[in-house]
């Protein structure tokens, strides 16, 4: 039944995707919003199972180069932990300073880290993207993301 690697994750990912749907089934309902809060978390979880369901019937075979790719060198396995640390610390302070300014260091820092050296550019996106972000949420759609201490 599972013989290949595609099989297994996509096993893997149908349970994920059903434990993830079980909870989006208990989000709390609005009355009075155009598009409810589970809506695109729902959808999400459906598309996974149906991507999930197409993985476990690829036909592709996994040759020895691709097993070959798989293997992550060590120093990538520390850059990855530490992006993981950084996404970790930008959930964190994510209410405590808010959505706009945990972003701008997050976007900043994580594109500094990774290597990205024209800061001239790195500091206009991670200063327009979560703000357009965050205009586009509160304004637009009327989803509220977490203010922080800034006044807007």
């Amino acid at each position: 039944m599972l013989k290949t690697l595609n099989q297994k994750l996509s096993l893997f990912l149908i349970l994920f995707a059903s434990g993830y749907l079980y909870l989006t089934y208990n989000l709390k309902e609005y009355p009075y919003v155009p598009v409810d809060s589970d809506f695109v978390p729902k959808v999400l979880g459906y598309v996974l199972i149906v991507l999930a369901v197409f993985l476990y019937f690829d036909k592709s075979s996994e040759t020895k180069e691709e097993k070959e790719k798989r293997t992550i060198p060590k120093k990538e396995i520390l850059v990855l932990l530490a992006v993981g640390a950084m996404i970790f610390l930008y959930i964190f302070l994510l209410e405590l300073l808010g959505f706009v300014l945990s972003s701008m260091l997050f976007v900043f820092g994580c594109s500094l880290f990774l290597g990205y050296r024209n800061h001239k550019v790195n500091v206009i996106v991670s200063v327009i993207f979560p703000l357009v972000m965050y205009l586009s949420f509160n304004y637009l759609l009327q989803i509220k993301l977490p203010q922080g201490i800034l006044p807007f």
